[in-house]
C-alpha cells in the first residue's frame, strides 16, 4: 500500500502516541504531527534544541501502524550512527536498519536511517525499491546550501518518487515561507510548521576584564528595549579608562562562569590548534571539575570507546594526555581529531562528566551536546585568505546548544571583549537573527548522466529548472556576467602564457612552493645578509638585523636597515619574488638596531659591498623539474602565479552569481550535456557505455575518474598504487596551496600523470564552455594512502601537517572511492577489493556503527 496513493488508508490517531510521552509536547509538535498524519510533507523550522525529531518519531508511529517503511536521512555518518542507536533502542534492532557506506545493518528494515547521499543514490539507481516507503525524513535539512554537497538535498525534493511525503527538519532560517513555498511545488501539499521561540530563553553576556579591579565581569550585552547595554558603552569610552577592560583569561573566565553556575559550556575556538591548547592549557593550570569516581567512570568510558586501537596507535596520539585532560573536566572537540576520540568526548560530555569543551564550528552541526553556557571567544574566524566576521545568523546557530531543556532555566551566550571588535559591532553581530536559505545547486556530470538515463530530454530541462536556485532566480545581471567573462579572457590569456612545452607548470610551481615551506620561509635571509630589491615600494639595498614572527603569519618578516639606516619590517611580499642577496657584513654587537652607534657601524660595513648578482628568490632555487631547465622558467611562473589568482577572482564571482540566483541552469546543463556528447559519455539522448560507468561515480571530480577509468589509467596497478592514485581525486589540502606530486612508486606517478593531463583537457574545454571548473586533482594524500594500503601501522607513516583526525576522515573518504571502482570497474574489482581490506582496519576502521 503505497502512503496517500490508494483509497481507504488507515487513519491511524495520534493520541496513543502523545498519550505515551512522559512530557506534554509543544504545540508546534502536534501541528507537524497532524500534517503527516493527514497524509502531508512538511517543513519545520526550529531553534536548536527544541525537540524537532518528535516529529519524526510521530511520523515512525503513524507509518509502521500503516504498514510502510520510513527513511531517516542525516548529512554526516556520525549523526546517521547516533540516530540508528536511539531509533534501535526505542523500537528494537530489528526493526532498525543504517545504510552509510561503511555499513550496512538490516537495509530491508522499516526503519532505515542513511546519508542523505546513499537515499539519493537509491532513487537515481533503483526507484522501484522504494515503492513501500511512505515518509522519508531529511534531517538537518537546511544543510542545502553547503557548497560542495547541498545540491544532494534539491536532488532528493525533485526526484524522489511522488508517493513518499517529505519531512524536512532545518534550524531557524530567515525565508521559511519561500523554501516552504518551493517544496510545495514539487511535492503538493506541504505545511510550513514555524517555531521561533527557544525551548530554553537565551541571556547574551559580554565578558570583561578589569585591570583595576583584577576581577571579570559578565555585563547583559543588550538592556531592557532590546538595544545595546549602554553601561558597557559608558565602561568602555570613559575618559581616561580606554585601556581599563581588556580580554578576560581563559582561566579566569571559567572560574567565573563556575561562580555562577553556568558551567558545563561550550567555548568556540575557531582553530583546531587553538582548542587542542586550550584544553591542555586550563588542565595543566590545575583545574579540576572532577572527583575520584567520576575520574574512575572517564577512564573506564574511554577504555571502551578505544578498544579497538592498538597501543602502537594510541602512543601516536599521545593518548595519556587525551585522558590526563580528560580526567580533569576538560576536552577539546574538532574535526582533527579522530572519531573514537571525538565520540569519547560527546558522550562524556551528554553524561555530565565534563565541564568545559572547547570546540570548532563543526560541533555546531547536529550532535547532541547541549550545554548551559555557550562561549565565543572571538567574532571572526580564518576564511582562507584572511580574517571575517562572523555572518548574520552565526551567533544564533552557534548560540543554539546553550540551554539544556528540562534543567537549565536560561542558556547563556557569553562573548568576549577584544579590542579588535568593538562592543557595538559585537552587539550587533548578536542580534543579527538567522541566516537566509540560498540554493547552492548546479548540474553535475554525473546529475546529468542520471537524467539521462532516467528522463526525456524535455523532462530533464524541466527538472533543472525545477531547483530551488531556479526558483530563487532573479533577473541576471549583466554587468556580473561580462565582469566573468573579462576575467575568463584574462584567465585563458594568462595560462597560455604560463605554459611551458618542457613540462606542467603547476607541478613545478607546487615543488617550488614545496622547497619554500622547507626552508620555512627563510632563503638566503639570515641575520647580516645584504639584500637588494629591484623593484617595487620597497626596492634599494638593506641589510638584515633579525627574523620578525607575529601570530598568525605564516612565514616570518625581517627586521632590516637601509642603506640611509632607517630600521624597518619587511614581509616577503615586500621583498617580492626578485630579490638578490648581495653579500654578508657581521653584526655589531650588542644588537641594539635603534642606537645611532649601532646604525654607523651597520652602514659602514654595509658600503664596503659590491653590487653582484646573488642568488635571486625565484631563479636561485634549483629545483628536479624540466621546467626549471627552460630559459622563460620565470616568466612561466609569473604567468601561473597570475593565473591563479584571476582564477580565485573568478571563482568569488561565481559565488556571488549562485548566491544572486543568477546561474542560467538551463544552460549550464545543455553545455555539460554538449562536453559529455563530445567526450563520448552521451550519444543521441542515451548514454554509452562510458556514461553508464559515470552514473555510478559520486565524487566532485567524477569526470576525471570516470575519464580514467575509461583510458586504463589505473589497469595494472598493485592495490597500494591504486589507493594512492585514487586519493588525488578526493583529497583537498586545508590551504590553496598545491602539494607536489610526490609518488612512491614509477607507476603512480605515470597514472597520476594521466589523470592531471585529463584534468587539463578537462579545465580547457570547461573554460571554453564557460562551466565552472573541475576542482585540480590534489596528490597530497598519496604517500600516506600508499604506506597505509601497504599494511603500514599508524606509527610508521609521516602524517605530515595532517592531523590524526584528517587521515582518518580522508581515508573513509578513499574507501567509498574504491568500494564505487570496485562496483563499477570488473577489470579494476580484485585490486580495489584489497586495496579496501587493506585500509579498512586499525584506527581507520568504522566501530560500532561508527
Amino acid at each position: 500500500m503505497l502512503l496517500g496513493g490508494a483509497s481507504g488508508v488507515e487513519k491511524v490517531s495520534l493520541s496513543e502516541f502523545f498519550d505515551a510521552l512522559p512530557f506534554e509536547p509543544d504545540q508546534f509538535q502536534v501541528e507537524a504531527a497532524r500534517s503527516v498524519e493527514k497524509e502531508r510533507s512538511v517543513v519545520v523550522t526550529a531553534p536548536t534544541g527544541s525537540g524537532k525529531t518528535l516529529i519524526a518519531d510521530a511520523a515512525i508511529h503513524i507509518n509502521l501502524e500503516r504498514g510502510m517503511r520510513i527513511f531517516y536521512t542525516t548529512p554526516i555518518k556520525a549523526l546517521s550512527n547516533q540516530k540508528f542507536g536511539d531509533l534501535a533502542a526505542s523500537h528494537g534492532e530489528g526493526r532498525v536498519g543504517l545504510l552509510t557506506g561503511d555499513n550496512v545493518i538490516n537495509r530491508d528494515a522499516d526503519i532505515l536511517v542513511m546519508t542523505t547521499e546513499v537515499f539519493r543514490n537509491m532513487i537515481y539507481s533503483d526507484p522501484d525499491q522504494l515503492e513501500d516507503v511512505g515518509v522519508a525524513v531529511l534531517d538537518e535539512v537546511h544543510y542545502l546550501q553547503d557548497r560542495t554537497r547541498g545540491a544532494v538535498w534539491e536532488e532528493i525534493i525533485i526526484h524522489a518518487p511522488e508517493h513518499i511525503r517529505l519531512i524536512a527538519l532545518s534550524a531557524t532560517i530567515a525565508n521559511p515561507e519561500e523554501f516552504a513555498a518551493w517544496i510545495r511545488e514539487r511535492r503538493g501539499k506541504t505545511d510550513l510548521i514555524i517555531e521561533e521561540a527557544r525551548p530554553v530563553p537565551l541571556e547574551s553576556l559580554y565578558a570583561l576584564n578589569d585591570k583595576v579591579n583584577r576581577s571579570t565581569e559578565l555585563q547583559p550585552m543588550f538592556g531592557p528595549d532590546g538595544t545595546p547595554n549602554r553601561r558597557i558603552t559608558r565602561m568602555l569610552e570613559t575618559q581616561g579608562r580606554k585601556t581599563r577592560y581588556r580580554t578576560p583569561r581563559r582561566i579566569d573566565l571559567i572560574e567565573e562562569l563556575e561562580s555562577h553556575s553556568m558551567l558545563p559550556a561550550i567555548i568556540f575556538i575557531f582553530s583546531r590548534a587553538g582548542c587542542d591548547a586550550a584544553a591542555r592549557g586550563v588542565a595543566d593550570a590545575g583545574v579540576r571539575f572532577t572527583d575520584v569516581e567520576q575520574r574512575a567512570q572517564i577512564r573506564e568510558i574511554v577504555d571502551i570507546r578505544t578498544a579497538h586501537l592498538a597501543d602502537e596507535d594510541l602512543g601516536v596520539l599521545d593518548h595519556a594526555g587525551f585522558v590526563t585532560t580528560l580526567e580533569a573536566g576538560v576536552a577539546a572537540h574538532h574535526a582533527g581529531m579522530i572519531p573514537a576520540y571525538k565520540e569519547t568526548v560527546e558522550d562524556l560530555f551528554t553524561q555530565g562528566l565534563l565541564k568545559v569543551v572547547f570546540a570548532t564550528e563543526t560541533l555546531a552541526l547536529g550532535i547532541n551536546m547541549p550545554a548551559r553556557s555557550v562561549v565565543l571567544e572571538q567574532l571572526s574566524k580564518y576564511v582562507g585568505d584572511g580574517h571575517a566576521l562572523l555572518q548574520p545568523g552565526d551567533y544564533t546557530q552557534l548560540t543554539g546548544r546553550a540551554g539544556r531543556r528540562g534543567i537549565d532555566d536560561y542558556g547563556y551566550g557569553v562573548v568576549l571583549h577584544t579590542r579588535f571588535v568593538d562592543f557595538i559591532e559585537a552587539a550587533s553581530i548578536a542580534a543579527a537573527g538567522t541566516h537566509p536559505l540560498r540554493s547552492s545547486f548546479r548540474p553535475t556530470y554525473n546529475m546529468t548522466a542520471n537524467l539521462v538515463a532516467n528522463y526525456d530530454r524535455d523532462e530533464a530541462y524541466r527538472l533543472i529548472g525545477a531547483s530551488l536556485a531556479s526558483f530563487q532566480h532573479h533577473d541576471r545581471e549583466d554587468e556580473l556576467q561580462s565582469v566573468i567573462d573579462r576575467r575568463s579572457d584574462e584567465l585563458e590569456h594568462e595560462w597560455s602564457q604560463a605554459t611551458c612545452d618542457r613540462g606542467s607548470i603547476l607541478d613545478y610551481l607546487a615543488l617550488l612552493d614545496s622547497h619554500e615551506d622547507e626552508r620555512s620561509g627563510r632563503v638566503l635571509l639570515d641575520p647580516g645578509d645584504v639584500v637588494d630589491i629591484p623593484d617595487g615600494r620597497r626596492s634599494g639595498r638593506y641589510v638584515v638585523l633579525r627574523l620578525t614572527h607575529r601570530s598568525g603569519k605564516r612565514h616570518p618578516g625581517h627586521l632590516m636597515m637601509s642603506t640611509k639606516g632607517r630600521v624597518t619590517e619587511l614581509s616577503r611580499r615586500d621583498l617580492g619574488r626578485s630579490f638578490q642577496v648581495s653579500g654578508r657584513v657581521n653584526l655589531p654587537r650588542p644588537f641594539e638596531p635603534r642606537s645611532r652607534r649601532f646604525a654607523q657601524q651597520v652602514l659602514r660595513s654595509l658600503r664596503k659591498v659590491p653590487a653582484g648578482q646573488g642568488m635571486s628568490s625565484e631563479s636561485g632555487r634549483k629545483v628536479d623539474h624540466p621546467v626549471a631547465e627552460c630559459p622563460d622558467a620565470d616568466d612561466h611562473v609569473q604567468w601561473a602565479r597570475r593565473a591563479l589568482s584571476t582564477q580565485r577572482r573568478i571563482d568569488q564571482l561565481v559565488k556571488e552569481q549562485q548566491k544572486r540566483g543568477t546561474e542560467n541552469l538551463v544552460g549550464m546543463f545543455r553545455s555539460i550535456e554538449k562536453l559529455l556528447t563530445n567526450w563520448g559519455y552521451i550519444e543521441g539522448w542515451s548514454l554509452t557505455a562510458e556514461g553508464e560507468r559515470l552514473r555510478s561515480i559520486y565524487s566532485e571530480t567524477d569526470l576525471v575518474a570516470a575519464h580514467s577509468l575509461g583510458d586504463g589509467t589505473f589497469v595494472e596497478l598493485s592495490a597500494p598504487d591504486l589507493a594512492a592514485v585514487l586519493s588525488t581525486l578526493i583529497y583537498e589540502p586545508r590551504s590553496d596551496q598545491v602539494s607536489p606530486p610526490i609518488f612512491p612508486t614509477a607507476a603512480s606517478a605515470a597514472a597520476w600523470e594521466s589523470i592531471e593531463s585529463i584534468w587539463e583537457d578537462l579545465t580547457a574545454t570547461e573554460l571554453d564552455a564557460r562551466l565552472p571548473l573541475t576542482r585540480r586533482p590534489d596528490p597530497g594524500f598519496a604517500v600516506i594512502a600508499h604506506q597505509w594500503a601497504s599494511g603500514y601501522l599508524f606509527d610508521q607513516i609521516d602524517p605530515g601537517p595532517m592531523a590524526a583526525g584528517d587521515i582518518v576522515r580522508v581515508a573513509r573518504q578513499l574507501l567509498d572511492v574504491l568500494r564505487q571502482v570496485r562496483d563499477t570497474a570488473p577489470e579494476l574489482a580484485p585490486a580495489a577489493a584489497e586495496a579496501v581490506k587493506a585500509i579498512d582496519r586499525d584506527i581507520v576502521a568504522a566501530q560500532g556503527v561508527g
